[in-house]
């Protein structure tokens, strides 16, 4: 797992036994689970969303080459996603005094990324090869925050519930 920038670092509990970190790796490890649940489409990226409690949400991903998400965040929710199969980009983007602060990870099988609320990042499959990831969020996700970074900073750029 990578650290994350200052101000988007999740609560202690995301990484606690049967937290969204560990239920997150722990499903993307098993090919025999999510293989025969995933799919692909063209136009978009394909999510299905697999299992909703009180305390949780889990959503199946598969990104087809060139296909990504805007800059956006989670609201309120945290959470946690692991790549499941291919490679995914991660670009996060957090305020740090006046001028925001851009981070990129390039993310492999087996590597995952935990967030706290209204975390920024922008998440791509920039590889030759399909990916599929296992995102949790704690408590369900309610809504989406699309952002643009232009001079000064971080713009809202509107509000969605759409995976």
């Amino acid at each position: 797992m990578h650290a994350v920038p200052y101000l988007t670092v999740p609560a202690p509990e995301m990484a606690r036994p049967g937290g969204p970190t560990s239920l997150a790796m722990a499903l993307a490890a098993c090919p025999e689970w999510w293989r025969p649940l995933v799919d692909y489409c063209l136009d978009t990226r394909w999510c299905q969303l697999l299992e909703q409690t009180e305390q949780h949400e889990v959503w199946l991903l598969s990104w087809l080459p060139g296909q990504g998400t805007d800059l956006h965040d989670h609201g309120p929710a945290s959470g946690a996603f692991a790549v499941a199969a291919g490679t995914l980009t991660e670009r996060v983007v957090a305020k740090s005094g006046r001028l925001p602060t851009e981070v990129t990870h390039e993310l492999a099988v087996g590597h995952c990324r935990a967030f706290g609320p209204h975390y920024v990042h922008q998440v791509t499959n920039s590889g030759s090869v399909p990916a599929v990831s296992v995102y949790v969020y704690t408590p369900a996700r309610t809504v989406m925050n699309r952002y643009q970074l232009e001079p000064p900073g971080l713009r809202a750029n509107g509000v969605s519930v759409d995976q």
